[in-house]
């Protein structure tokens, strides 16, 4: 199946996703790597605010390259996901409510996904003109000194993205290639 989504969403919003269907994703997307997780970790750890809300949040894994003169964003392709594991669960238990990367996600991220009523979408990799192409805007919001790493305010439209994990437990990752064997 094929779903629209705007930002800022809820889980009553992500429920209909099943591992495998495609999202064309509109909206407000936040950008954060890892360096400006650790960071986000270590504000909510002194008690301090995010640089945005977190309620409802998308967050993309990447670090897009500088744009050329008349363009908004340079290549902004996906970054592994993986990296992000230790710190997405407490960010997700916080609101976050699409993740957005590529690659697998370890046992904690899959139960907190589930428990929170969340999604993981995966960018495709190797596409980051693509993937550029739905970027409408791009604000530096926090943490400039990062560079690539540092958290922008995207705004997109139609980003095209596939869902991997769902709210319900299903796992792209896992269903996909028995559903090839059991052809």
């Amino acid at each position: 199946m094929e779903y629209r989504l705007i930002t800022p969403c809820t889980a009553q919003d992500l429920a209909p996703l099943r591992a495998g269907d495609t999202v064309l994703l509109s909206g407000v997307v936040y950008t954060a790597r890892d360096q400006a997780h650790k960071r986000m970790i270590e504000a909510l750890d002194r008690g301090e605010p995010l640089p945005f809300d977190l309620e409802g949040s998308a967050i993309y894994y990447v670090g897009p390259t500088p744009e050329r003169p008349g363009e908004v964003i340079g290549s902004a392709g996906p970054t592994t996901s993986g990296r992000m594991d230790a710190m997405s669960p407490r960010l997700l238990d916080l609101g976050n409510k699409i993740m957005i990367g590529k690659g697998k996600r370890d046992a904690a991220v899959k139960e907190a996904v589930v428990r929170n009523g969340a999604v993981y979408l995966a960018a495709l990799g190797g596409a980051g003109a693509l993937m550029a192409k739905s970027v409408q805007t791009l604000e530096v919001i926090a943490w400039p000194d990062l560079g690539c790493e540092a958290v922008r305010r995207l705004t997109v439209q139609d980003m095209p993205l596939t869902v991997i994990l769902d709210a319900h437990g299903g796992d792209l990752y896992l269903e996909g290639p028995e559903a090839y064997r059991n052809r």
